[in-house]
């Protein structure tokens, strides 16, 4: 993991050297969309649920092409039972820090385009129960693609997939988001 961390802040550094990253600007993402989520546990076997997700993203483009992200996103928060006495809620999310990668069809830098993005995502899986509660946190590479069209400098539109996995306590969880994103740049 710390060798993620290594080449993202090189990456980073040697974005700030360039010249076009005095004409950078920043941004701000929403995205909603569909998580798909896979839960193993030793001893207690595998499931598959799907919930709303919700992320909040924002970082800077260094150029037309590159930039680094941080987000916090909300894959899976739900009631699991719930009898009037007993209950089980659970919630799946994660804090992250990335790069992106953009290239439109274009040379105005609008239009159409496909990004890639990567980083490191520190997950965390909170059960609250009648009986009690508890989390499990795990930091894990993250990585996703998207498609779509900036209508101007300042705003665009995108479909995304990204795939985030955590595991710890003998826990494995893999949510799989589809995701319609609205960024502003600034």
């Amino acid at each position: 993991m710390k060798k993620m961390y290594s080449v993202l802040a090189c990456a980073l550094a040697l974005s700030g050297l360039s010249s076009a990253a005095v004409a950078g600007e920043g941004f701000i993402r929403g995205e909603a969309g569909r998580s798909d989520i896979k839960f193993a546990a030793d001893d207690i076997g595998s499931a598959k649920d799907k919930d709303t997700s919700l992320s909040l993203r924002g970082g800077y483009w260094f150029n037309k092409n590159f930039a680094v992200e941080g987000h916090y996103s909300r894959f899976y928060d739900t009631s699991l039972y719930n009898d009037g006495t007993d209950y089980a809620d659970a919630e799946l999310s994660a804090i992250g820090l990335g790069v992106v990668a953009k290239e439109h069809f274009t040379d105005t830098g609008l239009g159409f385009f496909i990004q890639l993005r990567a980083g490191a995502a520190r997950g965390k899986v909170s059960v609250d129960t009648s009986e009690g509660s508890g989390s499990v946190t795990s930091t894990k590479p993250y990585y996703g693609i998207g498609a779509g069209y900036d209508f101007n400098r300042n705003f665009g539109l995108s479909l995304n997939y990204d795939h985030n996995q955590g595991s710890g306590d003998g826990i494995k969880i893999t949510a799989n988001t589809l995701s319609l994103g609205l960024e502003a740049r600034f």
